[in-house]
């Protein structure tokens, strides 16, 4: 019983926050005059092309961008999808500022869900970078973090009990390290039951979500209430932000509010949470957008 109580002291500072998906602490942000209807069609991209570099979050894996990889390697691009290991936001992040330090040249770097947070702190100080991609994606300024973000705005079926130490999508699993305040770490893994609801929006078959939810990489939830730290990336690097109006993980609000106050160019369109999977001529077509921009 005591390691019980343990294991949900440990989880529940980190992720209480998202409990409280249903409290509004500010008023919902709207689309800033960025904003622009879905590119169905790919810009001409002339002369040598960047580097595409990929970045994929928690619950999923770099073989959740397949359909984007093959589109984007189509068109000619340079493409790379390192994982993602989800342990920490500031192990994640110093690991992909080191892997782009080894990319020659301009460098588009995407990112999805927690890979935002987590390019928003990698990109920075890195003159190659020549613009961010925001997939349904968290896009912190100094000192948030990913829990926090998700619950300042309703909306989100992370949690369908506002009491629960643990939000009910959400399947908790010991770990044999310690969190850096001494106690016990957590994976957290979602639930089979409701992968397809919550982060494809149920626009996928029964047997193409349980395949994704057996292959899920669990995140920790240590990397969930990390605190991002430095200046974020976007406050200097232009950002494009894909807002999905049918997320059910980040509530559409929280997205326009993040993607607002990056000054992003913002698309919105009836897409699920993992848009890369169920749309992805959606999701390159804003790449080849961002990459035509900045050239």
């Amino acid at each position: 019983m005591r390691n019980r109580r343990l294991l949900y002291s440990a989880v529940l500072g980190v992720t209480g926050i998202v409990l409280a998906a249903g409290i509004t602490t500010l008023a919902s942000a709207e689309p800033s005059h960025q904003t622009a209807p879905v590119a169905l069609s790919h810009p001409v991209v002339k002369g040598p092309k960047p580097t595409i570099v990929l970045v994929n979050g928690a619950w999923s894996d770099a073989a959740s961008w397949g359909r984007v990889v093959k589109r984007l390697q189509a068109d000619d691009y340079p493409v790379v999808a390192p994982p993602t290991a989800l342990r920490s936001l500031s192990g994640d992040s110093a690991f992909l500022a080191s892997f782009l330090k080894t990319v020659q040249g301009p460098i588009v770097l995407v990112g999805q869900s927690y890979g935002g947070a987590v390019i928003t702190s990698a990109a920075t100080d890195n003159p190659n970078v020549k613009a961010l991609v925001y997939i349904s994606a968290f896009a912190p300024d100094t000192g948030e973090n990913v829990a926090t973000l998700t619950g300042r705005f309703p909306g989100s079926h992370i949690s369908n009990d506002p009491n629960a130490p643990i939000p009910t999508a959400l399947s908790p699993v010991p770990v044999p390290f310690l969190t850096p305040d001494n106690k016990p770490e957590i994976d957290l893994y979602a639930k089979a039951d409701q992968y397809r609801d919550l982060f494809l929006s149920n626009r996928v078959t029964a047997a193409v979500a349980a395949e994704l939810a057996a292959t899920q990489s669990p995140v920790a939830s240590t990397a969930l209430g990390e605190p991002s730290a430095g200046v974020p990336a976007w406050k200097k690097i232009p950002s494009w932000y894909l807002v999905s109006d049918d997320d059910h993980l980040i509530p559409p609000a929280a997205a326009r509010f993040m993607a607002t106050r990056a000054h992003s160019h913002i698309v919105e369109a009836d897409t699920p949470h993992a848009a890369q999977v169920t749309n992805p001529g959606i999701v390159t077509s804003l790449i080849e957008r961002a990459v035509a921009a900045t050239r």
